[in-house]
């Protein structure tokens, strides 16, 4: 058969070329390997069978694969969402996990048409830091219930895979380290005879294919007082770890990608994950390096292969996978803990501005004490704000000079709601001469509180029988002043 002329082979797609299409089979097949072990260990983690997450981790990287915005990201179950819903599960059961993996789902949706994915950007990396610390440390806290009253060989079997899993790299990369302690200390266990915990124990794996359910829960306004915050968490917990992963993809390869079409296509492949039984994930940190990183894929194709390839692995193998031992698990997330946390931000903690760390530990103490990432996020944004705020006030400063019957004041510095509220003590209102000139050559005016300071400086001024001049004003500055001047109730 001849070639295929250049302009069709520039027409096609990249992974229809076969060294394309070998590397992103490959990469799919070796994500779905390591998926494994880690959907079951979230489902465990929300509180849920193993076929909850898996089928979550197939259903999310099939549906992300077409709807999502970054190509070669896998999107699938994560411990980031099993943590958020996991208190639901405990208190409401299964059904409501669907219902408000759903409504998250369309939470995701409606978050990307406002162009929540363009807010991303005033998220500082000190808030980033506190929520890659928090989740560690919440992974692998939740292991600890795994650990206590157990068999005393469940604790050389965790020590035997984390020396797997650390040690194994240093010979090869060719299979995925977590894979191969979960082989080795299952294949153990099963030829001693030793009775240890193991995946059976936690609930059925699947042996059919998923099928389309509806949530039974009531249609009612306390349903949805019960699911709605859950699924604010959901949605904004899975955009923001997605949202990070897709910037990281980015570095990685060098290419951009569309940050809204990530955002609504998470709400998609959400949606379809409730309705599919599956417990809602987002982008996964660590199964995405592995295939862009270590596997070199580049296009959606990886992404599709990773469900598919998971999907049938579990289906097929489901009784091998029942005998796994927990403490095989309990190993990978430990590892997946140590892994996520930023080690770097503690051997530079005390290098780094007093206001970083205080955000970062903001973040991190209230996602530890309230179990959930988005508020934690929430909280930390806030005091970043707010600490913001109060260094850029400081930073305004005011000289006078008297030359005559005239007092001039320059400004020099941000104008907003938090120094112009320090401008007005900074006027020698008794002293002054009859004229008052007030230069903001070098100020900028951002919101209507200064208009309001400098209305209120003004009329303190004429109150003392003062004339005075507001010079120096540009722009946006200029424009905001002229419309908004004696129209502010309360500034005289």
């Amino acid at each position: 058969m001849p070639p295929a002329p250049p302009a069709l082979r520039a027409a096609r797609p990249a992974w229809l070329s076969p060294r394309v299409a070998r590397t992103e089979v490959l990469a799919g097949l070796v994500v779905a390997l390591a998926l494994i072990p880690e959907a079951i260990s979230f489902s465990i983690l929300a509180g849920v069978d193993p076929r909850v997450g898996l089928f979550a981790s197939f259903t999310m990287a099939v549906v992300i694969a077409f709807a999502g915005g970054r190509p070669a990201m896998i999107s699938a179950a994560t411990g980031a969402i099993a943590l958020v819903v996991a208190p639901l599960v405990a208190d409401h059961g299964l059904s409501y996990l669907i219902a408000a993996v759903i409504l998250g789902g369309a939470f995701q949706i409606v978050l990307a048409v406002a162009g929540v994915a363009r807010l991303m950007r005033f998220v500082p990396r000190s808030v980033m830091v506190g929520f890659v610390n928090a989740l560690a440390i919440l992974i692998f806290s939740a292991q600890v219930t795994h650990l206590v009253d157990v068999p005393w060989l469940v604790y050389p079997m965790v020590a035997a895979g984390l020396g797997i899993i650390f040690g194994l790299p240093r010979l090869t990369s060719a299979v995925p380290a977590p894979l191969v302690a979960i082989v080795v200390l299952t294949g153990l266990t099963v030829l001693a005879g030793w009775e240890l915990p193991d995946v059976g124990d936690e609930g059925a794996l699947p042996d059919s294919l998923p099928f389309l359910v509806l949530p039974d829960v009531p249609l009612t306004w306390e349903t949805l007082t019960i699911i709605a915050p859950y699924a604010l968490g959901v949605a904004f917990v899975g955009l923001m770890e997605s949202l990070m992963t897709a910037k990281l993809v980015d570095d990685i390869t060098d290419t951009s990608s569309d940050k809204t079409r990530e955002s609504w296509g998470q709400g998609v492949a959400n949606i379809v994950t409730g309705f599919f039984g599956g417990m809602g994930g987002c982008a996964m940190i660590g199964q995405t390096m592995i295939n862009v990183k270590a596997s070199g894929a580049r296009t959606r194709l990886s992404t599709f292969l990773a469900g598919v390839f998971l999907l049938v692995l579990v289906v097929a193998l489901g009784d091998v996978v029942s005998v796994i031992p927990m403490a095989a698990l309990v190993a990978v997330m430990v590892f997946v803990s140590i892994a996520t946390f930023d080690w770097h931000s503690l051997r530079t903690i005390h290098r780094m501005p007093r206001s970083e760390t205080t955000v970062m530990l903001s973040t991190v103490a209230v996602t530890l004490v309230t179990h959930n990432l988005a508020i934690g996020v929430g909280v930390g944004v806030l005091v970043a704000c707010v600490l913001f705020a109060r260094r850029v006030a400081h930073v305004v400063e005011v000289e006078r000079v008297v030359e005559g019957d005239t007092a001039r004041y320059t400004v020099d510095g941000a104008l907003f709601f938090a120094s112009s509220n320090d401008l007005y003590t900074q006027f020698e209102y008794a002293q002054d001469p009859p004229r008052v000139v007030i230069d903001l050559s070098n100020a900028h005016v951002w919101d209507a509180s200064t208009v309001a300071a400098l209305d209120a400086i003004s009329h303190k001024y004429e109150t003392r029988g003062r004339q005075v001049e507001i010079v120096g004003l540009e722009g946006h500055s200029a424009a905001r002043y002229e419309r908004h001047s004696g129209q502010l109730a309360g500034s005289h």
